[in-house]
């Protein structure tokens, strides 16, 4: 089958349209046929060498697929040949065929394509994983989002306001601010301007947010911990600008603050089935529904992702982008 490998760690221009084996399955996994893949951020840094997929997973780039299912295990439940699927998968996205754990996979409402489709699992699911399991975000709250424009950021724009919550988001222009208010968020900061605390203080009347999801890691640090609220919760996941910062450990037991570091791609089968059921209890029906549209900003042939991970690198992007395989 086709598939973009990686024939040396490096630039985007690491990524070559190969030749490689078909996947095999095993009794509790899917085969899918790709028809299309999300792109994300950890993909660059697995194309730089950084981020290795989890043990036993495929070397190849990819954590998030749509298509249709070509093969089933013996013991896999609910899935049959022909079935529209979309999934999240610890690696082997860009390929023409991909395998999946069944609990990991979702069946596409007929209200998505599959280039939308493809844009669902890895994100949505990080959304509703930090955001509404971890940091129990409810009806009311105020949540925070860096990044509004990124896949992280529009989708927990998304889930966020069909959970009745007031969103909160940076971004890194003007016109970005504004995409994400066309799209639900009720209040748009660009960074560039300026710290963002002060901002959110002023849109929460001094009060703060109850919950940030941050993908910037040491240099949002202090800025975050401004942000919260009493009873406030930062959930990191992500460490794109520093891994290191200093504290104020007085503001976080003055406040009751709360601190997580979560990942997803690296979570046991069993861990991640959890959090496929639990999403799909609370938005299942709105993602049936069609109330649940990605932005899709671009979407690439297969043969030229140099091409999607330049436009990742570049932040210039809306929503998702996504590769094509015909």
């Amino acid at each position: 089958m086709k598939a973009v490998v990686v024939e040396k760690p490096g630039d985007e221009n690491a990524l070559k349209l190969g030749e490689v084996p078909e996947p095999s399955i095993k009794p509790d996994e899917i085969l899918i046929r790709v028809r299309a893949a999300g792109v994300n951020r950890a993909d660059i840094l697995q194309r730089q060498g950084f981020y290795p997929p989890p043990p036993g997973a495929s070397e190849i780039i990819g954590m998030e697929v749509a298509g249709e299912v070509v093969a089933v295990g013996e013991a896999v439940k609910g899935w049959k040949v022909g079935d529209r699927a979309m999934a999240l998968i610890p690696g082997g996205g860009y390929a023409e065929k991909a395998v999946a754990h069944y609990g990991s996979a979702m069946k596409i409402p007929a209200t998505l394509t599959f280039e939308e489709a493809a844009g669902i699992p890895e994100v949505f699911l990080t959304v509703f994983l930090n955001f509404f399991m971890l940091a129990g975000i409810k009806r009311g709250e105020t949540g925070l989002i860096h990044g509004g424009g990124s896949g992280i950021g529009t989708a927990s724009i998304l889930l966020l306001k069909e959970a009745g919550v007031r969103v909160i988001v940076t971004a890194g222009s003007d016109e970005k601010c504004e995409q994400c208010r066309k799209l639900g968020a009720d209040v748009a900061i660009n960074y560039k301007r300026g710290p963002f605390a002060p901002e959110v203080k002023t849109a929460t009347e001094g009060r703060g947010v109850d919950a940030i999801l941050d993908s910037i890691g040491g240099a949002y640090l202090a800025g975050n911990i401004e942000s919260l609220a009493q009873g406030g919760r930062l959930v990191l996941i992500g460490l794109m600008q520093g891994t290191r910062a200093e504290l104020d450990l007085a503001a976080v037991l003055r406040r009751h603050l709360k601190i997580f570091g979560s990942t997803l791609r690296n979570r046991s089968f069993a861990e991640k089935a959890q959090i496929v059921a639990a999403f799909l209890e609370q938005f299942g029906a709105a993602l049936d529904a069609g109330k649940l549209h990605p932005p899709i900003y671009k979407v690439i042939p297969a043969a030229d992702a140099p091409t999607a991970h330049r436009l990742m690198q570049a932040s210039e992007h809306f929503g998702k982008i996504i590769l094509k395989f015909d």
